[in-house]
């Protein structure tokens, strides 16, 4: 599996704040869905509140 970085901004109650998150995956795709998933389980957004900007492959 490769590693990605995965950055952009989610909707919170003070407006949009950025992130930035290493994932580990096989693919881009996989990476913005994992990314989705985690903000879903575990921030209880829905997948219109985040906003992924760019996916790149860590060296």
């Amino acid at each position: 599996m490769s590693q990605f970085t995965v950055s952009g901004r989610f909707q919170g109650r003070d407006g949009w704040k950025s992130f930035s998150k290493s994932i580990d995956a096989i693919n881009e795709s996989v990476a913005r869905e994992h990314t989705l998933a985690e903000f879903g389980s575990k921030h209880g957004l829905k997948r219109t509140q985040v906003e992924i900007g760019d996916v790149e492959a860590a060296a």
